[in-house]
């Protein structure tokens, strides 16, 4: 750093050109080596040992050794740090020495120089795309769940930070985003390139909206990336298959617990979160409407609606069959907060992966999953002839536009008869492969 000359009883010598020459002598001094550096010992005082140029080096009483350049620039005298040795060598500190004088002949100070170059390094730093990112994500997390904040916060960690993070936003164009997302198409893993072009889309338009950036150049890439494919959770919804499948489910051999949440999921066919994370709390099973109460929290909702005390809970009817598997499993589980505790702590839900496990290992793997019972439900009892509203409400569907804002309808009774019906229908295809139309059976 350039400033003021360091206290004490230091030598200073002439100036010539705007550096100064050896105060020992009017004529040039012998320029250091490695060798003579080496051997300077610490003295009482500070010393200098003169390499010419200007530069010099300077050795503490403690031992430290610094290189520095003395130079005179708009008639004050000044000093620049040119490394301590021997992390910088004799021969880097001549390289910055001459850097410096060139500088110099140019009417340029290289104190300021320096300056101004810490300046745009931090600057730099303080706009790189990793900085700016974080900030994005921290703006939107008030908004998000804290599952959803974090696949955010991953998607840019495993794929964005490692390679674009370190660079200036105003740095960053098609030519640094391009090589991430074709190394996921590379990979066949397409949706995932898609959500992180429409990510960094995101991140572009906030660096834009603070004035760190001019334009969002991940925007021009949405013509280079293979279309999605449309991806449908594995289903069944041919009656005899679906007969063979509750005989399956029958049959299961593991432990008893996630036998019921296998029998359970087609029964409610909620989304597979709201069976795992199902509390005893949330059930009545003794009224004559007997119901689970899906709280909005377990709910598939933005975190706002999550949160907000005037969002309704989903209910779901609960069928003889159902009423019967709980009441078997009470004794179990009833003790405790969930219906399906984890195996490991029962202090925890049922991991999210374990009825689609215990599908797989039914031989079911890639046929349906926890969430193709949803699908095979709607299909079945839309071609019987239930009301399409009510079979969306228990689907936990909202109604798409103003209708949805307006239509606040339940369709509770239809819903209990229809989930009744539902089960009476899987009962008879799981004991002899009946298959029952139950259209009309509205009334």
């Amino acid at each position: 750093m350039s400033g003021p000359a360091p206290s004490g009883p230091l030598i200073s010598g002439g100036n010539i050109g705007g550096l100064y020459t050896d105060p020992q002598s009017s004529c040039p001094h012998m320029a250091l080596s490695d060798t003579a550096i080496r051997k300077a010992k610490p003295a009482e005082k500070t010393q200098r040992l003169f390499d010419g140029g200007g530069m010099y080096l300077e050795i503490s009483p403690s031992g430290g050794k610094w290189w520095r350049l003395k130079y005179r620039f708009g008639g004050k005298e000044k000093r620049l740090s040119q490394g301590t040795y021997p992390d910088t060598s004799l021969s880097d500190a001549r390289n910055r020495r001459d850097a410096a004088r060139k500088l110099l002949a140019a009417g340029a100070d290289p104190g300021q120089q320096r300056k101004a170059e810490k300046a745009a390094g931090a600057d730099r730093a303080a706009n790189s795309f990793e900085v700016v990112a974080r900030e994005w994500l921290a703006v939107k997390q008030p908004e998000w769940t804290p599952g959803q904040f974090a696949k955010e916060r991953d998607r840019l960690e495993n794929h964005a930070f490692p390679r674009i993070g370190a660079l200036p936003v105003a740095n960053i164009g098609v030519a640094e985003i391009r090589p991430l997302l074709m190394h996921l198409v590379k990979q066949s893993h397409i949706e995932q390139s898609h959500r992180l072009r429409h990510q960094l889309s995101r991140v572009f338009r906030f660096e834009v909206a603070t004035e760190r950036a001019s334009r969002d150049p991940a925007a021009d890439l949405r013509d280079t990336l293979p279309a999605r494919q449309p991806k449908n959770h594995p289903t069944i919804t041919d009656p005899a298959q679906v007969g063979e499948l509750m005989r399956a489910i029958e049959g299961f051999t593991g432990t008893f617990s996630v036998q019921c949440a296998l029998k359970l999921a087609p029964l409610w066919f909620c989304r597979p979160g709201e069976i795992r994370m199902a509390e005893w709390v949330h059930f009545d099973l003794e009224s004559e409407n007997p119901s689970y109460t899906v709280p909005p929290v377990n709910r598939k909702l933005k975190k706002a609606a999550k949160e907000n005390p005037q969002t309704p809970s989903h209910v779901v009817p609960l069928s003889r069959q159902a009423l019967e598997i709980l009441r078997e499993l009470h004794p179990l589980t009833g003790h405790g907060r969930y219906l399906f505790p984890g195996a490991r702590d029962p202090k925890r839900h049922m991991s999210d992966g374990a009825v689609n496990a215990a599908l797989a290992h039914l031989g079911y793997k890639g046929i349906i999953t926890g969430h193709g019972f949803r699908h095979m439900a709607r299909t079945l009892l839309g071609e019987m002839g239930w009301s399409a509203e009510a079979l969306e409400r228990q689907l936990s569907h909202k109604e798409p536009g103003v209708a949805g804002v307006y239509n606040k309808a339940q369709h509770l009774p239809e819903r209990r008869k229809i989930m009744q019906a539902w089960a009476d229908y899987l009962d008879g295809l799981r004991v002899g492969g009946q298959v029952i139309a139950f259209k009309n059976q509205r009334s």
